[in-house]
């Protein structure tokens, strides 16, 4: 929680905006935002775009980009951020996509595979993360 108490500041500080488009984490990064005091001078807006549909519709992913690449790619990823920003006309956007499983993995992408996004101005930065434990476990 302190790392999102930390963001809040420093977008206070630099009169910056922040806008979130969230798949498989499903609204959790802009809550944990929100979650902070003060964070409505900073945090716009997100979309959940857990569907293509809604990644298409709302986002602007070329339905091109979701068959040739699939929502979880890098490609899915940076018109995801596209178009939080124009959408929201925010300053930064963060973007993210994953399998979080238990099922719909591949080989090329097993469960835990997870391209996030951040996207500042003209710069954008797109990881992939592979994790073997997305899902708690209880």
């Amino acid at each position: 929680m302190q790392d999102y108490q930390n963001l809040v500041e420093l977008l206070k500080t630099e009169k910056l905006t922040i806008a979130t488009a969230e798949s498989c984490t499903g609204g959790l990064i802009a809550k944990l935002m929100t979650d902070i005091p003060g964070s409505s001078e900073v945090f716009v807006g997100g979309i959940v775009s857990y569907s293509n549909d809604i990644k298409e519709k709302w986002l602007g992913v070329s339905h091109e980009t979701l068959e040739k690449f699939g929502a979880v790619s890098e490609k899915t990823i940076s018109e995801m951020l596209d178009g939080i920003l124009k959408k929201t006309g925010s300053d930064l956007g963060i973007a993210v996509s994953g399998i979080a499983g238990p099922g719909g993995g591949t080989l090329e992408k097993p469960v835990g595979t997870v391209y996030i996004g951040v996207a500042f101005q003209a710069e954008m930065i797109v990881k992939i993360i592979r994790s073997k434990s997305v899902i708690p476990q209880s």
